[in-house]
């Protein structure tokens, strides 16, 4: 019985998670602010149609969690991880297809959230149903955490039930279903520094006074540099991750967002800011860029601070999540999945910072969600097999004690 749980979805099972991935996606749950519970309520809804037992958990009542929960019998305790909550769309113009609408088009599903990541929250709910159906096929307790809050990296979310409710969402492992891109199987995610950058500078007109001294001048003098800083590469401490398959996550990713000083069109301010997000591969520890900083700024009117921030990390390439995913992709989809590292930064960091392995596998198609947020139909579907065949291997009938790392 637990080849059935990784068995390809079959026609009526397909259009069921369909449909309730574009029940998802139309739900808004953009964060900021990030409201989800109508999305919780699908989620929910759909629990209670499959009969498993779930309750909702809430720091932030415009924010709930759901925790899904399935124990049965001795064995490892596997918990499966996705967000409810999206990011922004931008600029609606710039969207091909409606943000908060599921469209099929030529194999991919479109919508805000498809990628990053109500695919994979849905993909999960599926695979806990086979689980479920199938509780002869293994031993042991599976935990979905269905959560709030991680587009921001929040207090509402993961952070809140990890601290409220350890004992419940801890586990023996992760799986967490925010996709690398490409189905590659992160044991890796980059760490995150989210820095603001300010310049101060002689107030005055700039054609006439300060030319190269205002503190828009020099902030923009700095970003230019900054920005050159997306060609730096770092060599992985991890020989699984050298490799031209993730050329992406061995380089440093700096992104420059929202920038400020003065009003209008006048330039007579003293003082500039950009907040500038900034992403470290492993191998590059966040001391080592603020030296970066410290250098960028030295001498130049600027000076820098951090927001928030966490260093890159990591699991064991040959810890059990890691191959059980591995081997539950190779068995369906023929081959398996190539290491890479995540380039955006996941709650499974949240999990490896306590000591559980985690892995990140999921549908979303590229290295980040933007405009025009989709992922493969086919992909998305495979992943509820996957998911279910990994818990299998994890949690085989018949082993009696808590799993290794």
């Amino acid at each position: 019985m637990a080849d059935v749980l990784g068995e390809r979805v079959a026609a009526d099972e397909a259009a069921e998670a369909v449909e309730l991935l574009g029940r998802l996606v139309a739900c808004d749950s953009i964060n900021p602010p990030g409201p989800t519970a109508a999305v919780a309520a699908e989620c929910a809804a759909f629990l209670d149609r499959a009969g498993i037992a779930h309750e909702i958990l809430a720091r932030d009542a415009r924010k709930p969690n759901i925790l899904a929960r399935i124990d049965n019998g001795p064995g490892g305790h596997l918990v499966l991880n996705a967000h409810l909550d999206t990011v922004p769309p931008g600029e609606l113009a710039a969207w091909q297809y409606p943000p908060l609408a599921l469209t099929e088009v030529d194999g991919r599903l479109h919508g805000l959230g498809t990628g990053n990541m109500k695919a994979a929250a849905v993909a999960m709910l599926f695979a806990l149903r086979r689980l479920h159906i199938a509780r002869a096929a293994w031993s042991g307790t599976v935990t979905l955490s269905l959560v709030a809050d991680e587009c921001v990296f929040g207090p509402d979310g993961a952070a809140f039930l990890l601290q409220a409710h350890e004992a419940e969402v801890l586990g023996d492992w992760l799986i967490c279903g925010e996709g690398p891109g490409g189905m590659g199987l992160a044991l890796a995610e980059k760490g995150l520094m989210w820095v603001r950058l300010r310049a101060t500078g002689r107030v005055g007109q700039g054609m006439l006074t300060t030319r190269g001294s205002s503190a828009p001048a020099r902030l923009a003098a700095a970003l230019v540099e900054i920005d050159a800083w997306n060609d730096r590469r770092i060599v992985p401490p991890l020989a699984e991750l050298a490799h031209a398959q993730n050329a992406e996550g061995q380089r440093v990713s700096a992104n420059i967002g929202r920038i400020s000083g003065g009003a209008g069109f006048s330039p007579a301010v003293s003082v500039a800011e950009a907040d500038i997000d900034l992403r470290l591969p492993p191998g590059l520890a966040r001391a080592e860029v603020g030296g970066w900083l410290d250098a960028l700024c030295a001498g130049r009117g600027l000076g820098w601070e951090e927001i928030k921030g966490w260093e890159a990390n990591w699991s064991d390439p040959a810890s059990t999540p890691v191959a059980a995913v591995a081997a539950a992709a190779g068995r369906v989809r023929g081959t398996p999945p190539h290491p890479v590292t995540r380039l955006p930064a996941s709650d499974a960091a949240r999990w490896r910072a306590r000591g559980v392995p985690a892995v990140c596998f999921g549908p979303q198609a590229g290295l980040a969600s933007g405009v025009d947020d989709h992922v493969a139909r086919a992909d998305f579907l495979d992943c509820i097999s996957i998911y279910a065949a990994a818990a299998a291997v994890l949690l085989p009938r018949g082993r009696l004690s808590r799993g290794g790392a």
